[in-house]
């Protein structure tokens, strides 16, 4: 569909509640009783009750060495636990709310193959707790004559005392050795704070003063050995999980500058400044700093706004990192935007935020999460009135295999994103980059394998991998070279989410451009100017500096991803975060040689390693702006209230139908031609991080949501019920298969993560009785978790629906918009036409 003929507004229902039902919701129940495995019980039963017995000696000989000089809080011991990992869900068994017994750390064990090692806190008041468990499993029966409390004995495989190792939840091979001395990430447990720095102060273990909070942990920094670490373990109930500390990330690009002053000159001539008014749309970057001074940057960036999270930092560019940035920010790729002689209107500001120091102060590792948050506060707290969007191309290369799992850092993105009440924040991250040498055999294979980057686990940022359409190299100096990547397809240094497992989010979101890599056919790749992007430079290393640099990689794609982001809440500024998210995400579109690749394999375990490679695909931003005749789209912004407190249970609540305004006159006219329908749903969850398996009340989201789509012929009813059933099978971990009904994904793929996104390809007449759409919740730990009373919380979301028929003479816009009395809030003025 050519460009020039998207010219009306996306239409707007958020006011029109006659297009919006809420019902009651009742979800089943949220688990099955994990059935027993076949083993001999008698014999088992002795085989855990010797492991127990011999645990709680050493439990009760570690309890008498306890010291009186050092000890804090309620004395108890750490009990850890060999369970055999079947989707059983039995975890949470292994906790007792009424006892105090809670479970702490769930990691994979790496002696045997199939278990996992659970770590639990037991009070020396309920030391009894786990023995009478398995005498009731050896002489009683339950009603329907099974033995008591087998699901969970029959998986246990051994039983020890806990230790510093139990407790610790990166690769064993991390573990510090022989006394050394390193800095540990502290997972405390709820509360216990104050403990924790009271039994730090006894032992004179230094901690840092910058911590992050989460419902149920505190997040700290402590440099300590194994063996102090220890006395911690042994003295206090503060700790519930611990990992290494990792140092800054390391991601700077210095490459040449290809350009001269004169075209800087030219282009500052044709640039307007963004708007004088203090609420105008901002991108906050969050980076090395920014030479405010370059003639490209003056104009969109007042020296007011340059913070530092550390006054002896300064708030200048120490790097270029945060300049280079700067460019990619304000103006899209200059190579581009040089080239044109129109006057250019920034329609956006910038603001800069220092969040690493120079040299040589980044090798100290520090909570990233907790400067972070620092950093945010920063220009909040001047303006707070502006729109603003936060940008960060700063990711930490993991020292082990990163599977998805939550960390300190990316769980605080998580709660910066999700805020509080009203106040949301859209957060963009990069994916991060190999860093290695990057060989031409190795494409792809080699990007699926290099796990994306800490923060960018996220589940409410935007995180932004990339991709590349240049191919053409004119350097003489390079005749010969080709380049890694062929058009449309994968950056050469891109991360992905291929090695993840299942549970975790989709990631990257979406690609931007990043630049190419190319080979003359003997050495490793090369970064080339040709290749590349053109933005701002500043090297205070050089002592001339230039004023352009070529720009490669995840960072300059997160940079185009805020242009993008900037541009649409300029033109809808009363947009939610969560709607700027799912627009970017809704635009986008794979390349045609990234459907081939899904066209290669039709399996859905294909389809999920391609999506997590690229993501939704290459967003557009003509797209995300408006629609036309023939592609038309809604755009709902609404909230349910997913729990509700029915006597001592915490129960669903409510889910919302929204019976859209539709065109089913015209597409029943169409009859048998193929349409398509896109959905994507984007909320944000409230973070609950800790290494404890992430199964039911421990989950990880305070809830999700899920959209379905009624299906022709299906009453009200029907489809409320089928929904019931489908949530069912999710929450049960059904695992057989599903009729995906024509979409592309389907459920078991789309329904990861806290952004949900979907095409649905059929008949036109089909299309015409789909126009209802359930917006539903699944739980998560605010109804499993009565205790934190967060169940009366209301979610927030943002529904987008994209109708596209074939681009003939079919106008679906005109009739929808005249079904909606107000399709465009009134503090919301987007000209019609442009």
């Amino acid at each position: 569909m050519s460009k020039s003929s998207r010219n009306h507004p996306h239409l707007y229902l958020s006011n029109n509640q006659e297009f919006l039902k809420t019902v009651d919701y009742t979800s089943p129940r949220s688990g099955r009783t994990p059935e027993p495995l076949n083993c001999d019980r008698t014999a088992q039963a002795k085989k855990i009750e010797t492991a127990i017995g011999q645990a709680i000696i050493k439990a009760h000989e570690q309890l008498q060495n306890r010291s009186s000089k050092i000890a804090v809080g309620k004395p108890g011991f750490y009990l850890e636990f060999e369970v055999v990992n079947d989707n059983a869900n039995i975890f949470e068994d292994l906790g007792n709310k009424q006892k105090k017994i809670e479970l702490v750390s769930v990691k994979s064990s790496g002696d045997q193959e199939g278990f996992v090692k659970a770590t639990v806190f037991v009070p020396e008041s309920a030391t009894d707790f786990f023995t009478v468990k398995v005498e009731k499993y050896r002489d009683e029966n339950t009603k329907k004559g099974n033995p008591k409390n087998a699901g969970l004995i029959t998986r246990l495989e051994n039983v020890d005392l806990g230790t510093v190792q139990s407790l610790f939840t990166d690769d064993l091979s991390l573990f510090p050795q022989n006394g050394q001395k390193v800095w540990w990430e502290v997972w405390l447990r709820r509360h216990q704070f104050e403990n924790f720095q009271l039994i730090t102060q006894r032992l004179n273990i230094t901690i840092k003063s910058t911590q992050i909070k989460f419902p149920e942990r505190t997040v700290i920094l402590a440099i300590a050995s194994a063996e102090e670490m220890e006395q911690i373990i042994y003295n206090s109930d503060t700790v519930a999980e611990l990992r290494i500390a990792k140092d800054t990330p390391s991601f700077f690009l210095n490459l040449s500058s290809i350009e001269q002053k004169e075209w800087s000159d030219a282009l500052d001539n044709l640039t307007l400044p963004p708007s004088e008014n203090f609420d105008a749309v901002t991108v906050c970057l969050l980076d090395t700093g920014v030479y405010q001074k370059h003639t490209l940057i003056e104009k969109g960036l007042d020296v007011n706004d340059l913070h530092t999270c550390d006054p002896t930092w300064g708030a200048n560019d120490h790097d270029g990192h945060g300049t280079q940035m700067t460019g990619l920010i304000l103006y899209s790729d200059l190579f581009e935007i040089l080239q044109s002689t129109t006057p250019i209107n920034l329609t956006h500001r910038l603001e800069s935020v220092k969040l690493l120091p120079p040299h040589p102060k980044y090798n100290d590792p520090e909570l990233y999460g907790a400067i972070t948050e620092q950093a945010v506060s920063l220009p909040e707290i001047k303006n707070p009135q502006r729109k603003r969007i936060f940008c960060m191309a700063v990711t930490n290369e993991q020292l082990l295999p990163n599977l998805g799992n939550p960390s300190s850092w990316s769980a605080a993105i998580d709660q910066l994103a999700f805020g509080e009440d009203d106040l949301k924040r859209l957060i963009i991250i990069s994916a991060g980059n190999i860093r290695e040498q990057i060989l031409p055999s190795d494409y792809l294979d080699r990007n699926d394998l290099e796990t994306i980057e800490n923060p960018a686990q996220a589940w409410n940022a935007l995180v932004v991998g990339a991709y590349t359409e240049k191919i053409n190299i004119v350097n003489p100096d390079f005749q010969g070279w080709q380049p890694i990547a062929p058009c449309g397809d994968l950056s050469p240094t891109s991360r992905t989410s291929v090695s993840w497992e299942n549970q975790w989010p989709i990631r990257p979101d979406v690609v931007f451009e990043g630049g190419n890599y190319a080979s003359d056919g003997k050495n490793p790749a090369e970064s080339l100017d040709d290749l590349s992007l053109l933005t701002t430079d500043y090297d205070p290393r050089r002592v001339k500096t230039k004023l352009f640099v070529a720009m490669s990689d995840t960072s300059c794609a997160t940079a185009l991803a805020s242009y993008m982001a900037a541009r649409i809440l300029s033109q809808y500024p009363e947009y939610w975060p969560e709607t700027i998210r799912a627009l970017i995400v809704h635009s986008a579109e794979w390349t045609p040689i990234m459907n081939e690749h899904f066209s290669k394999g039709s399996q859905q375990k294909h389809k999920k390693n391609i999506i997590r490679r690229y993501g939704y695909g290459v967003p557009d931003l003509d797209r995300a702006l408006k629609s036309s005749n023939s592609d038309l789209t809604l755009i709902i912004e609404d909230q349910l209230l997913p729990f509700k407190k029915d006597g001592s249970a915490i129960k669903t609540n409510k889910m919302n139908l929204h019976d859209l305004p539709w065109p089913k006159e015209k597409l029943e006219e169409l009859g048998k031609a193929e349409v398509k329908l896109k959905v994507t749903l984007s909320y944000f969850i409230e973070p609950n991080p800790g290494e404890r398996g992430y199964q039911r009340k421990h989950r990880y989201a305070s809830c999700g949501l899920r959209f379905e789509v009624k299906r022709p012929l299906e009453t009200d009813q029907e489809f409320q019920k089928r929904i019931n059933k489908e949530i069912r099978e999710e929450e049960e971990n059904f695992r057989g298969s599903r009729e995906n009904d024509n979409w592309f994904l389907g459920s078991n793929l789309r329904n990861k993560g806290s952004l949900h996104s979907d095409i649905w390809k059929g008949s036109a007449i089909d299309l015409a009785e789909r126009g209802m759409i359930g917006v539903c919740p699944v739980s998560g730990w605010w109804k499993e978790q009565k205790q934190l009373e967060r169940y009366e919380q209301p979610v927030r979301y943002s529904l987008i629906i994209t109708i596209r028929v074939p681009e003939v003479q079919c106008d679906i816009y005109t009739p929808v918009s005249q079904l909606i009395s107000n399709s465009i809030p009134t503090n919301i003025s987007i000209p019609i036409g442009t």
